[in-house]
């Protein structure tokens, strides 16, 4: 997969977790949410439909496994799955973890406050039990 440049807003507010065979697998760097996001590795794509019939199959299989390690990982009451663009036009998909009781319930997240960073040892140890999760699925 060649010419891929993650968006350097996506860089900026994620931890990267590693790769599955089309997606690139982030942790948005937020305490207030568990949150992962899915970066195909493909130049130029930003809606779901630029993605080939194989691809497009491929990336849902990798929401599906993204999905299964968000409840693992964070068991949360609900998983919210989304694909918006508004802000960063580069596709990617969220899969983010939401409790009764976070901050924002039961409205949606974006543009929710302000992105609390994790600290850098919570970060790390989450960042290795999702690793785990996924190394496992």
């Amino acid at each position: 997969m060649t010419d891929f440049t993650l968006d350097p807003r996506l860089s900026a507010d994620t931890i990267a977790l590693g790769d599955l065979a089309l997606s690139s697998v982030l942790l948005l760097d937020d305490k207030r949410f568990p949150w992962l996001v899915l970066v195909p590795r493909l130049p130029g794509l930003s809606e779901l439909t630029d993605l080939s019939p194989e691809d497009s199959a491929r990336l849902m299989e990798e929401t599906r496994l993204a999905v299964g390690v968000m409840q693992a990982l964070a068991k949360p009451d609900k998983v919210n799955v989304g694909a918006l663009g508004n802000v960063v036009a580069q596709l990617h998909v969220h899969v983010v973890g939401r409790f009764r009781s976070d901050p924002a319930w039961p409205g949606p997240v974006w543009g929710y406050g302000t992105r609390e960073p994790y600290p850098a040892h919570a970060a790390a140890q989450l960042v290795e039990r999702a690793r785990a999760l996924f190394a496992a699925a």
